[in-house]
């Protein structure tokens, strides 16, 4: 696998997506974190398929020096594409605000589940209505720092 070039990410094609990574980026994380009443990262993960790099905004909350986030995509039936990516290459980058780090991710142990899934339904209510509307269940990421 040739380097992965970080600072190029593909970013969403258009929509409200697309506003929100050009807002938290142009901006250093200064706007955009803040969203809706909730707070956001942006999460860049390696394709599968491509290998480069893809940026998505994502909530996220935080547990023991830890990132979470929720890989519902609205209740649909089949996990997002960016969590498809980190299943396939867990090596991450994240900005939170104007941090940027590296990371790793990996799917939240059942245990750990149990204990996150409260704490990012606090953050973004909705979550508890997607899992109500599908059959899989909506796992909970952990994204561990490397600087950590």
């Amino acid at each position: 696998m040739t380097a992965i070039d970080w600072d190029h990410p593909t970013d969403p094609r258009e929509g409200w997506q697309r506003d929100h990574v050009t807002l938290y980026t142009s901006s250093n994380g200064a706007e955009g974190h803040q969203w809706n009443g909730t707070q956001t990262l942006l999460l860049t993960t390696v394709g599968r398929v491509s290998g480069n790099p893809v940026r998505t905004p994502l909530i996220y909350g935080e547990a023991d020096g830890r990132y979470l986030v929720v890989a519902s995509k609205g209740g649909a039936a089949e996990h997002p594409l960016w969590y498809r990516n980190l299943s396939a290459h867990p090596e991450v980058r994240v900005q939170v605000g104007p941090r940027i780090v590296q990371g790793t991710a990996r799917t939240a142990t059942a245990g750990e589940r149990a204990a996150y899934w409260p704490v990012m339904a606090r953050l973004w209510p909705a979550y508890d209505e997607y899992q109500a509307k599908t059959d899989r269940e909506i796992p909970v990421v952990v994204i561990e720092p490397s600087d950590a």
